[in-house]
């Protein structure tokens, strides 16, 4: 069969995407795998992989993509995840047009359409972009219409260069109209003769007014050198040349200049007249007229320094393009990576807390162990550093619950004077600054602090123990062009600043700085996810995030957060949670055995009556055949029909209604909208020691 592939030509493919081509698992589609293509989509595809222009090859009635290296520069951000997928779910935006074209073509038609207009995503923004499209059916061996050639030139800019390019022609024909019109109702500067025999120059009152001769002029003999005198100097070669040619040759004189006016301005007329022969082919006389053109030569500068310009801001539009797709591409990278680490975190935290589970209740049942107790301390801090890992993950996958409150960053910053101040030493300058009517946002407060706190200490390894740190929050205004491609809306912001003075970092450690476990600091003295937890916070967060750095200048890192209109909640005091332990029942549902047992036990020692359920769906029947519980302790993932967040809903419903406390490792947004949790909303997250179990049962239970 490989034999089969190379006859068809498949051997003979070259470029980037036909190395994709092969790679790509096509059992999964109908096409089916590549050693048993046709030979007419084999040829097919050649064809197409040898073209220089952008074609795609949509196969089947679903139109699996196949497509060439130009197409994958017009597919931007969507290459290389468009290769196999039906065109349909690739350009979903433009879903019912494609669908139109591939049942066309199907059917043996042809489409084409010059300068088509769609709305496509671009940076997550819907734009309009113009595009030449060419679609011809291709046959399989047999003869009949299998898919569709599609050729697809896009010419947006030309679109828009060329409208821009009429519209300041028809300025420039409009401005030429008001000058004929003008003329028409008797826009003349003046009327003058020279007398060539006698070289005398003579003109109206207009015409003395024009070259502002002096009062009381003799219209019959006017001054030549003062006529001369206020043409502009530049000018006045060009207006001598012409004068000359036209009496030498007869031809018609018309020359425009710039004639000085009083108060030192020039204006521009168009000096307009014929040189008039004797019969012997003498010259004798040349009578003229000048007309204003001002405004018309006003037009035609405008529109010159236009034309000029318009290239340079074609090519920053270029270029903003560019550095958009380029923020975009790193976007997506950092995405599938935040994807890959937050799967394993679930399966991870629950092994974490089974661990911790069992090691608390070793601890209890040997009290008097000194060796047991010692080995328990240390195993227990090194679960504690794997949760504080996962948590760290979780934060760059954007998958950490968040519990968002409104407040300043005034507010922030006074909370955490003291603990920088600890955290920094005594041999660093730490300056803050807020303004007084600093903004509200609407963020995990103990996340943001957390997140400015690695800020700041990696400002500190920076610094090397001396120099200054500056934290700063301002109220700022973001522009559209500004949030091109960052996935944030143009509006109000709150910008946290975390500046240093110290080491900086060379472009392609800066380019990497935010990829998780990407370190430059030695064995032992950094995870690489400081940075990264903090990305995925402020994006989570609905934010953005920017670094800047030189080698010997320092680093910059710049926080932005949209303000928010919510008003602040009231204080209220924490509740009192120090009564331990209790009577109530409490169904307990966990998935996982391991974890399941262990929290039974120690929830048994606080004297809480517990029942079990594997899943949801048997805690679901337990209830429904008339189970009464005070608390339902369940995770967030399990497998089943039912959800835990069904349980919730069910409590909810009751009267009394039951109260429910969450664990998990991972809420994947069951009981959360992007990873916030509502405020009536209590979660306990994996992996978590007896006394933090013990102080959120107590806590829900006295809600």
């Amino acid at each position: 069969m490989q034999f089969l592939a190379d006859s068809h030509g498949c051997a003979g493919w070259s470029g980037e995407m036909a190395g994709r081509i092969r790679a790509f698992d096509w059992s999964l589609t109908e096409l089916g795998p590549l050693d048993t293509w046709s030979k007419s989509l084999s040829s097919a595809v050649q064809l197409m992989l040898a073209s220089p222009l952008p074609m795609v090859m949509l196969w089947g009635q679903s139109g699996y993509m196949i497509y060439n290296d130009a197409y994958s520069k017009f597919a931007g951000g969507r290459h290389p995840y468009l290769l196999g997928s039906a065109v349909e779910l690739g350009w979903p935006e433009v879903a019912e047009f494609n669908r139109n074209v591939v049942d066309t073509c199907l059917a043996g038609g042809t489409l084409s359409y010059r300068n088509k207009v769609l709305v496509l995503l671009r940076d997550g923004v819907p734009e309009d972009v113009w595009l030449d499209l060419y679609y011809s059916p291709v046959a399989d061996d047999d003869g009949r219409p299998a898919g569709v050639m599609a050729m697809v030139v896009e010419t947006t800019e030309r679109v828009i260069s060329e409208r821009r390019r009429q519209a300041a022609e028809d300025a420039y024909r409009a401005d030429n109209e008001r000058v004929r019109l003008a003329l028409n109702a008797g826009a003349l500067l003046g009327s003058f003769v020279w007398d060539i025999k006698t070289n005398v120059l003579s003109g109206d009152e207009r015409f003395v007014r024009t070259f502002s001769y002096p009062p009381g002029q003799d219209l019959q003999n006017l001054s030549q050198e003062i006529a001369e005198s206020r043409i502009h100097p530049d000018d006045r070669g060009w207006v001598q040349e012409r004068v000359a040619m036209s009496v030498e040759t007869g031809e018609p004189y018309n020359v425009e200049y710039r004639v000085r006016r009083p108060d030192g301005s020039y204006l521009w007329v168009l000096a307009s007249g014929c040189c008039e022969f004797d019969e012997q082919g003498e010259a004798f006389r040349f009578p003229g007229v000048l007309i204003d053109i001002h405004e018309r030569k006003t037009a035609e500068e405008s529109l010159l320094k236009f034309t000029r310009n318009l290239e340079q801001r074609v090519a920053d539009e270029v270029e903003a393009r560019l550095a958009a797709e380029e923020q975009l591409r790193q976007s997506q990278k950092l995405e599938a990576i935040g994807g890959l680490t937050g799967g394993v975190a679930h399966d991870f935290n629950n092994l974490l807390q089974v661990i911790a589970g069992n090691l608390h209740l070793l601890a209890r049942h040997e009290p008097d162990n000194a060796n047991v107790q010692r080995r328990v301390s240390a195993s227990i801090a090194a679960v504690e550093r794997g949760a504080k890992l996962s948590s760290q993950l979780l934060a760059f996958a954007r998958r950490q619950p968040l519990s968002p409150a409104v407040f300043t960053l005034r507010q922030i910053f006074d909370g955490l004077a003291e603990l920088l101040l600890r955290a920094l030493g005594e041999t660093l300058q730490v300056h803050m600054t807020a303004p007084e009517d600093s903004w509200s946002v609407f963020v995990d407060r103990n996340q943001l602090e957390n997140a400015i706190l690695n800020l700041a200490i990696n400002a500190r390894d920076a610094l090397q123990g001396e120099g200054r740190i500056d934290l700063c929050a301002e109220n700022i205004v973001l522009d559209r062009r500004f949030c091109a491609g960052k996935g944030i809306a143009a509006g109000d912001y709150v910008r946290v600043s975390v500046a240093d003075t110290g080491i900086g970092m060379p472009p392609q450690v800066l380019a990497q700085a935010f990829e998780p476990f990407f370190t430059t600091k030695a064995d032992g003295q950094g995870t690489g996810l400081g940075l990264s937890m903090v990305f995925g916070f402020v994006k989570q967060s609905g934010g953005h995030i920017e670094i800047a750095s030189d080698v010997g200048q320092g680093t910059r890192v710049q926080l932005y957060f949209p303000r928010t209109l919510r008003a602040a909640p009231s204080e209220t005091p924490a509740p009192d949670v120090s009564q331990r332990g209790g009577h109530e029942r409490i169904l307990v549902v966990e998935d996982n055995e391991a974890v399941r047992v262990s929290v039974v036990e120690l929830l048994r020692e606080e004297g809480y009556q517990i029942l079990t359920a594997t899943n949801g769906d048997v805690a679901m029947q337990m209830l429904l055949e008339g189970l009464a519980v005070d608390l339902i302790f369940t995770d967030v993932v399990m497998p089943g029909l039912i959800k835990s967040s069904d349980l919730a809903a069910w409590a909810k419903v009751q009267e009394p209604p039951v109260a429910v406390l969450f664990t998990s490792g991972h809420t994947r947004d069951i009981i959360s909208r992007n990873h916030q949790l509502s405020p009536d909303t209590h979660l306990l997250s994996k992996p978590y020691n007896p006394e933090a179990l013990r102080k959120m049962v107590r806590t829900v239970l006295n809600d």
